[in-house]
């Protein structure tokens, strides 16, 4: 009864505030609640979606590194050094060799084999030709050929090591190597040039060429290397260090060059 005189005393504009104030008490004592469970709901996705992207993006790390790592040993095992190749060459048994009469006898009755060995040997008279197992191969001349100029003769030291500055190449050049040799003995196989090319001290290029098989004959044999372009610009311009050899399947080596050259502006 106190109650209702009291709130009836009130009057309409207090009834009216007291709801209000009731209805604000009621707010405030119940949205916070909410507020807190929707936010922890919130915050728990988040850290959910988060972590998602952490395993996401260290997965995504993961990989990108081993592909790094991959690539970095497929590189690695493309560019062999000159060393590997050679102790890899000295591994692989040809089997033994023979003399210009014993690979005649040999497969005797086989057409194809006789046909190919007569080409191979051409107008060579075996009966003359000495029962020596290993070939001699001599490289009898080297030059360098461009369209721009005359032909570069290059001299050929005894000991392989020319003194000073063999020769000069112009920047952005066109040129070929191009040399002759002479085979005796017996029939050399595999024989193939290498080059390296080194620029203080880094190697800035290597290169193998395949030249063929040779039988022995008093004519000389020339052949051509494929064209090549000299590099061009400031960082090419200066001076190179570089070994050519000439090897065959055996990796007995007939001839090594150990010499320096130049890029410049000009031929020299």
């Amino acid at each position: 009864m106190w109650a209702l005189v009291g709130w009836w005393a009130l009057g309409p504009l207090g009834f009216c505030s007291l709801l209000l104030f009731l209805v604000t008490v009621d707010e405030l004592t119940t949205f916070p609640v909410g507020a807190v469970s929707s936010s922890k709901k919130m915050g728990f996705d988040e850290n959910k979606e988060a972590g998602e992207k952490s395993e996401a993006t260290d997965h995504e790390n993961h990989k990108s590194e081993d592909e790094h790592v991959s690539r970095q040993a497929s590189e690695t095992s493309i560019y062999a050094t000159e060393e590997e190749e050679e102790e890899l060459a000295s591994k692989i048994q040809l089997g033994p060799q023979c003399t210009l009469k014993e690979h005649l006898e040999k497969d005797k009755d086989d057409e194809s084999l006789r046909r190919w060995k007569e080409q191979l040997l051409g107008s060579v008279d075996v009966n003359n030709v000495a029962e020596i197992l290993d070939p001699e191969v001599k490289i009898t001349s080297l030059s360098i050929v461009s369209p721009e100029r005359d032909d570069i003769v290059l001299p050929i030291p005894e000991d392989g090591n020319p003194k000073g500055l063999w020769f000069t190449l112009k920047e952005g050049s066109h040129y070929r190597l191009k040399f002759t040799f002479q085979v005796n003995n017996n029939i050399v196989s595999g024989l193939k040039y290498t080059n390296t090319v080194w620029k203080t001290g880094v190697k800035v290029d290597s290169s193998k060429e395949m030249l063929g098989t040779f039988s022995p004959q008093p004519e000389a044999y020339t052949h051509e290397m494929p064209e090549e372009t000299t590099p061009s610009g400031l960082f090419a311009r200066g001076s190179y260090s570089a070994r050519s050899k000439f090897l065959d399947d055996d990796n007995k080596c007939y001839l090594e060059i150990n010499y320096t050259f130049d890029i410049r502006k000009e031929w020299a």
